[in-house]
């Protein structure tokens, strides 16, 4: 019997796009142990040289220019669909798509990156591709790039999301709120008495996380690690550098004299560990980042979020009262200060994140997908 095929387009343009795409495949396969399931970096697929320019220029232009790239995403947020320049977006790979495509004959293709599911839309409208089109929005916020007419099914984040996709014309059938969909590993059960004698920590310790994200774009890193070592109330760090180098020798001095215990790690695969074994997460507002976390029912400060996309994700961490955001070092300071000595603050903080996500996003993501199959197709049962 036939087994389903799925394509499955991500983008490296930040780590959140990939995770997404991960979460599904993970999901998918506990759902259709028998699924096959092809995994494409949409930018790669078009390109790898250009692919690596964007990418790195994107990565600068966040961490040094940050306005910059605020100015772009507001300049851009409201572009309706059939603009020249959205047109000109949708013609991206058009024709590797189709050739590509039209080899592979899916049953069924997912977008966790909003260029390529413009392209795919158009090519839908068409009729050039006649297979259901899912967008997995990884953000708590909308921006024209996700908009397009041509999408079967929208997979979000958030009651917010949704109203603001049907207030740029999309059908409310067409829209799915399940939580932006993490890997089932952070689902799971985990011992924080485990978790944190693993890491070598004292599980019962208040514990903040510091996480910069793959590439360490968190401002002011070191800062926070050094606040927190020398802090006058007992607290455990743990440092996630990611790909950072130079963030990682530079916590050398802070590890070597801090008073309370600070732990650093590079690129790590056990987020979801380091999750379990801590009271706060000072990090940037990356959308799988915000969702993980919730899911951990971990509360998050967020320093200095990037305007655009992750600014809107420190909103509605701040509106739903799971997170605090810090936009200077004087404001971290004293959200850290506050914390740190109010601890019923941050235990409401840690209430709030609990009842934030319906829960079990990338499954309950799967179980809405699959509905879109025909008959014939929904019935074949894999394996």
């Amino acid at each position: 019997m036939k087994h389903l095929r799925v394509l499955i387009f991500s983008a490296t343009f930040g780590a959140g796009h990939v995770r997404a795409a991960e979460a599904m495949i993970e999901a998918l396969r506990l759902e259709e142990p028998g699924v096959e399931i092809t995994h494409l970096d949409f930018g790669a697929f078009v390109n790898k040289t250009f692919n690596k320019v964007i990418k790195n220029t994107y990565i600068e232009v966040i961490k040094h220019t940050p306005k910059l790239w605020g100015k772009f995403y507001y300049r851009t947020s409201k572009i309706p669909p059939h603009s020249v320049f959205q047109r000109f977006l949708n013609g991206i790979g058009r024709g590797e798509l189709v050739k590509y495509i039209s080899a592979l004959q899916p049953d069924l293709v997912i977008c966790t990156y909003p260029t390529v599911a413009g392209a795919l839309a158009e090519l839908k409208l068409k009729k050039v591709l006649d297979v259901p089109l899912v967008t997995v929005v990884t953000d708590y916020a909308v921006h024209s790039q996700w908009v397009h007419p041509g999408i079967d099914l929208y997979i979000v984040g958030s009651q917010e999301v949704l109203a603001g996709l049907v207030r740029r014309g999309i059908e409310t059938h067409k829209i799915r709120v399940t939580g932006i969909p993490v890997s089932p590993r952070f689902e799971r059960p985990i011992e924080r008495r485990n978790a944190a004698e693993k890491l070598g920590l004292h599980p019962e310790q208040l514990t903040f996380l510091v996480m910069g994200g793959a590439y360490g774009v968190l401002t002011g890193a070191k800062r926070v690690c050094r606040l927190l070592g020398m802090a006058d109330v007992p607290v455990q760090t743990i440092a996630v550098c990611g790909r950072d180098e130079k963030l990682y020798r530079s916590l050398d001095d802070v590890v070597a004299e801090s008073s309370n215990s600070v732990v650093r790690f590079g690129f790590v695969n056990n987020v979801e560990e380091l999750m379990a074994a801590s009271d706060l997460i000072i990090t940037k507002a990356g959308g799988l980042t915000v969702s993980e976390a919730l899911t951990r029912r971990l509360p998050l400060l967020i320093f200095k979020p990037i305007p655009g996309q992750e600014e809107e994700n420190a909103m509605f961490l701040e509106s739903i009262g799971a997170g605090r955001i810090a936009h200077t070092q004087e404001e971290l300071e004293e959200r850290l200060q506050e914390l740190l000595h109010y601890p019923e603050r941050l235990e409401a903080m840690r209430q709030a994140a609990a009842q934030a996500l319906p829960g079990r996003g990338a499954e309950r993501a799967v179980e809405h997908i699959l509905k879109l199959l025909t008959p014939e197709k929904s019935k074949q049962k894999i394996g």
